[in-house]
């Protein structure tokens, strides 16, 4: 069997597609370039712009405020801030777009984080007569965290500045400077101004002195990689399959998504965390039988072993299988209200398996000021960056998140509630960060 023509067309078609989000400091104008992108790129429906003019002349504005096409909530439009993770789909000749407009405050760190964690591109706002603040630093290192392999910074307000370059060239060198630090990268300044449009879609007469791209420019000729083949096959279960009818009275799959990599007929894998072994029989994708299968493709996996096989066992290559383990290291953003607290309770949960988990030790809180390391704070609050060691009740097949975004992310959750208390990225994610030291096994109750 070979895999269809359908097949192949939605892989090609993936290439196209940048997922990409927006970060800066509060009234750095990210709802303003998201605004001006999307009209100037002819994205917006003439029912949504007659809806955001007869909003802006409510206001007493005389020119539609293009910021109102993604603050949607009422809150949003009342204080003129953006609260929560706006996603908005649009598409040029060039490429498919899949853009998340984040907030800029520091009580919303949290949401940037969920914005970005499917990026491949963060476009960073300044506002040029500012110059890097806390809040941008704080959105790199997010960036950095979470491997967000390329970095926009887009200097903004520039017609405030009469369009100097001095101003630009300074905030880009002390900006790239920083981010440097982080491991970013490709870092690319852009001078912009979203209120006027000058280097958004189209370039500006008014910086003849700046020879790059627009920012649409840049968006759709960024090189971005969707080819997961390259990575070590990972399949994590989600539901086993066993219908038990006349046509197939012995039938047993396994079925998910595969997160990374490739799985092929034939080929030796293993079945963790139990360490069975056994022999890919057959793959079943929409129906048909295929020989080989890619991430990110949903899929049926048959075996030649009739093993114990449950939601949550991750299937993997044996050449190339994780090893498991019941102490964690890593790097997370706290995004709960309470506090993460040493000796605290929790649900890890990794892919589609989810343990019991408790935290043994924070080891460091990062200081986004100079990248330090503030030693054994005792407890991470609402927005905070810190190492973390978590001894779970089973072991987990992680990979380091540097090597897999998908089988190296988790997330902590309180037990009592559901309540997601901190996304984690397994390894070191900082080159700066503090090595920790995983204990003996001290007993820990469960």
């Amino acid at each position: 069997m070979t895999v269809t023509n359908g097949l192949l067309s939605e892989q090609l078609s993936a290439t196209t597609l940048l997922r990409f989000a927006t970060a800066g400091s509060v009234d750095d104008g990210k709802s303003t370039l998201v605004g001006r992108l999307l009209h100037d790129s002819k994205s917006v429906l003439t029912d949504q712009l007659e809806a955001v003019e007869r909003a802006s002349l409510g206001r007493g504005q005389d020119t539609p405020d293009l910021a109102l096409l993604t603050d949607g909530l009422r809150a949003e439009r009342e204080q003129g801030i953006t609260i929560d993770v706006a996603y908005r789909y649009f598409a040029t000749p060039a490429r498919r777009f899949i853009l998340a407009d984040t907030p800029g405050h520091v009580q919303y760190t949290r949401n940037m984080v969920t914005g970005a964690s499917t990026a491949e591109l963060a476009v960073v706002l300044v506002d040029a007569r500012n110059g890097v603040v806390e809040q941008t630093r704080r959105h790199a290192a997010v960036a950095a965290l979470l491997r967000v392999p390329h970095v926009v910074l887009a200097v903004n307000k520039m017609d405030l500045v009469e369009y100097a370059e001095p101003v630009f060239a300074a905030i880009a060198e002390e900006f790239t400077a920083y981010a440097s630090q982080l491991d970013v990268p490709e870092i690319t300044a852009i001078p912009i101004s979203a209120l006027a449009g000058d280097n958004v879609v189209e370039p500006s007469s008014r910086m003849d002195w700046y020879g790059g791209p627009t920012v649409l420019e840049h968006l759709e000729t960024v090189p971005v990689s969707h080819d997961l083949t390259g990575c070590p096959g990972r399949f994590p279960v989600q539901y086993v399959i066993r219908p038990q009818t006349a046509l197939h009275p012995d039938y047993r799959g396994y079925a998910g998504q595969i997160a990374s990599g490739a799985l092929r007929v034939g080929e030796a894998v293993t079945v963790l965390p139990s360490g069975r072994t056994s022999t890919i029989s057959g793959i079943d994708v929409l129906g048909r039988e295929t020989d080989i299968a890619w991430a990110p493709q949903s899929v049926t996996v048959r075996l030649d072993d009739d093993l114990d096989i449950s939601r949550g066992d991750l299937i993997a290559p044996s050449a190339t299988a994780p090893a498991t383990t019941q102490d964690v290291v890593a790097t997370v953003c706290h995004v709960a209200d309470r506090p993460l607290l040493v000796g605290q309770r929790v649900l890890l949960k990794h892919t589609t398996r989810t343990v019991k988990a408790i935290v043994k030790e924070i080891p460091s809180r990062l200081t986004l000021d100079d990248l330090s390391q503030h030693p054994n704070p005792g407890e991470l609050v609402a927005n905070d960056i810190g190492r973390v060691v978590v001894r779970t009740a089973e072991p987990l097949a992680l990979d380091s998140y540097e090597e897999s975004r998908r089988t190296g992310s988790f997330l902590l959750i309180d037990p009592a509630d559901g309540t997601t208390l901190a996304a984690g990225m397994a390894g070191e994610s900082f080159s700066a960060a503090a090595t920790a030291v995983v204990d003996a096994d001290e007993g820990w109750d469960f």
